[in-house]
């Protein structure tokens, strides 16, 4: 039988996450982002977090909120800087948080591997750049590879379209991303979804995340965001 919780509330969601956790926030930019739950997030308090995500937030909202309140300690992010992450260009240079540069595919896979119970892997992206300082090098098959570590998260908060009451996911186009392979690298797994329906009205074959997956389950109304130009 499934684990998952369907839940009234985005509060009751994020209730008990704790201070200095690693939480993995699904989203590419604003695509995907589970806003309510980071709104929540906010709300609930936990602080001295380690975020894991695409991007360092957009504009006000969403995870960028999340580091105006001042609740993360540290970013992992393959793009912390664009036309609208002075959220955290200001922590940044202000030398208020932490950030570590991972490239796209290598955080992709390194959540990955996490949800696949491997350690670490060689990887040649990076070889010979600023982020291979400190990172164990090996030659294979006449290539040169750096070994890349596993990120586990204590918490995924992800976005998807739609939920059954076991906890089955399907997401709505790009706003699948991030989501399916950080509910597979997380002690416990948060989704925000625009629909609940009954056990046995998702198509088998269309679910992405099966609930062994996912912990706790919310519906919430769609919200839309535009952000506006570069401050």
């Amino acid at each position: 039988m499934s684990r998952a919780e369907i839940l009234e509330g985005t509060d009751a969601a994020v209730a008990g996450v704790e201070d200095e956790s690693t939480i993995l926030v699904g989203g590419f930019g604003l695509a995907g982002m589970p806003f309510d739950l980071i709104d929540a997030l906010i709300r609930q308090g936990a602080k001295d977090l380690t975020i894991v995500s695409n991007n360092a937030g957009n504009g006000d909202v969403g995870l960028a909120a999340l580091l105006a309140a001042g609740r993360v300690r540290k970013v992992l992010c393959s793009f912390p800087r664009q036309a609208d992450s002075w959220v955290f260009d200001g922590l940044y240079r202000a030398g208020k948080i932490e950030l570590e540069v991972v490239p796209q595919g290598n955080l992709a896979e390194r959540m990955r591997a996490a949800g696949a119970g491997i350690g670490a892997f060689y990887c040649p992206t990076a070889v010979g750049t600023p982020l291979a300082e400190g990172k164990e090098e090996r030659e294979i098959d006449g290539r040169k590879y750096l070994l890349e570590y596993a990120i586990k998260g204590d918490y995924a908060l992800i976005g998807a379209h739609i939920a059954d009451t076991l906890g089955n996911l399907v997401y709505r186009k790009t706003a699948r991303n991030f989501g399916p392979v950080m509910a597979t690298a997380a002690t416990t797994t948060i989704v925000q979804v625009d629909e609940v329906v009954d056990a046995g009205k998702l198509d088998p074959e269309a679910v992405v995340t099966p609930s062994i997956y996912v912990d706790r389950v919310v519906q919430v109304e769609a919200r839309h965001y535009t952000v506006q130009g570069a401050r």
